[in-house]
């Protein structure tokens, strides 16, 4: 692990300490707790993105924190300490699409967390009904994370049988509320449809089988409702397979049209009968991603590589083409 990823790691661990301390301390300090454990999420993050490499860090968009962040900054507009980095939300999203799936905690999971580090330390303010969650939201972040980083040493010390004893109460309470959605969701399906004729009631449920939920799912794909047998959808992201060369999805909700279920990663894991954690969509990259296919072009542009028609000079011309 490299000395960035290093600093952030211990400093992650000592900010859990103090946000372990705080939230110890009673209810007055419950804001301190969430504070803390909100910076010691974000330092976490960013020691995985740094492990990986110091520029992934950085934002993007000022050139000189990139060029301190890969090893040039004898020629950065400022000194090291200057350097400009992202923020907790958008650590997020990266280590999220690095794992492409495997991140147990939501975007909506998230959102509270960031509000309520932003809160206590801008306004001092934060919704004391929220604490526990939030409190365990950095936990499961954490215990995601750690594995996949070079030990450093005991991460949670002293404060390992409270970690334990608040993601056991997380976790019973996320399976009370699957089970209050899924009878919540099988009331619904009742109610809308239990009058139906079953021929009448297969041609209704036909129709919005293919109704897909609003906001942002880069990809679907149709699965049986949990709750209620119907055609629901599976979002996720996708990535190509370095073992099959072809594009799977990893899901992380769950959406059906039919009883308005509604599941999250977290809860997808809790079902008696699992949906597969990997779908292999059995498409080529090409026929999959556009930009994918551009780059590749046609038989021709790319022959060269192959022995077919075509020439070195036409496929550059191609590449060029498209920058």
């Amino acid at each position: 692990m490299n000395k960035d990823a290093q600093r952030l790691w211990y400093s992650s661990q000592k900010w859990m300490a103090a946000a372990f301390t705080a939230f110890s301390d009673g209810p007055m300090m419950k804001d301190m707790a969430v504070h803390h454990a909100g910076v010691a999420a974000e330092h976490l993050l960013k020691a995985y993105l740094a492990h990986l490499h110091p520029a992934l860090i950085v934002e993007g968009k000022d050139f000189s924190s990139l060029l301190h962040a890969t090893g040039h900054g004898a020629h950065a507009a400022g000194p090291r300490s200057q350097t400009k980095t992202i923020g907790l939300v958008e650590a997020y999203v990266r280590v999220s699409g690095i794992l492409k799936g495997a991140m147990p905690v939501s975007r909506q999971e998230l959102l509270p967390l960031a509000e309520a580090r932003n809160g206590v330390a801008h306004a001092a303010f934060h919704d004391s009904k929220q604490v526990n969650a939030v409190f365990t939201t950095c936990l499961r972040m954490a215990d995601s994370l750690l594995p996949k980083l070079p030990p450093l040493g005991d991460f949670w010390g002293r404060y390992q049988g409270l970690h334990d004893k608040l993601v056991d109460i997380r976790v019973e309470e996320a399976r009370v509320q699957l089970e209050g959605k899924l009878a919540r969701a099988r009331q619904v399906f009742a109610e809308r449809y239990g009058y139906f004729s079953a021929q009448d009631r297969s041609l209704v449920l036909a129709a919005i089988a293919n109704v897909a939920s609003p906001g942002y799912i880069e990809h679907d794909e149709p699965a049986t409702c949990p709750a209620c047998s119907s055609q629901g959808w599976l979002g996720g992201e996708t990535h190509i397979s370095d073992a099959t060369d072809t594009v799977v999805m990893v899901p992380f909700v769950f959406e059906c049209p039919a009883c308005d279920l509604h599941l999250e990663v977290e809860e997808l894991v809790m079902l008696k009968e699992r949906f597969p954690q990997e779908i292999d969509l059995e498409v080529s990259p090409e026929d999959f991603y556009p930009e994918h296919r551009d780059l590749m072009g046609d038989k021709n542009s790319y022959s060269v590589f192959t022995g077919g028609p075509g020439t070195a000079e036409e496929m550059v011309l191609g590449v060029y083409r498209l920058r």
